[in-house]
């Protein structure tokens, strides 16, 4: 008769965001994009990912499938700006948006100056 197996390892610890800890972790680029809620559907995301010129840590990318990691830097055009992002955290799931935001830090600043001039 053989051994039955074990109880099951339990699953990845999660932070309170939801996300999961550890540097050697990776997502999809799309997946990423949709659960931290900057692309309304998946296909949006593959979209932005594919079209925008995106660029993960100064490279661009032309594939949803890209790896993203906790701490890369993604640079991309989105509704007539530039955003700067980083990954703080991989999101497990597509949560509400307070709990996306804990996903990323936004690096770009607004520079609302040579916005207002009509030189």
């Amino acid at each position: 008769m053989a051994d039955a197996p074990g109880p099951a390892a339990p699953g990845p610890a999660t932070t309170a965001a939801g996300a999961v800890p550890g540097a050697g972790a990776s997502m999809r680029l799309d997946r990423f994009l949709w659960h931290a809620r900057m692309a309304k559907s998946r296909s949006a995301a593959q979209t932005l990912a594919c079209t925008a010129r995106m660029r993960i840590d100064g490279r661009t990318i032309d594939r949803p499938a890209a790896p993203v990691r906790i701490g890369n830097i993604l640079t991309f055009a989105q509704h007539d700006r530039v955003r700067v992002i980083r990954i703080e955290a991989l999101p497990t799931r597509r949560g509400p948006p307070a709990e996306a935001r804990l996903c990323y830090q936004e690096l770009t600043i607004e520079n609302r100056s040579q916005e207002a001039r009509d030189d």
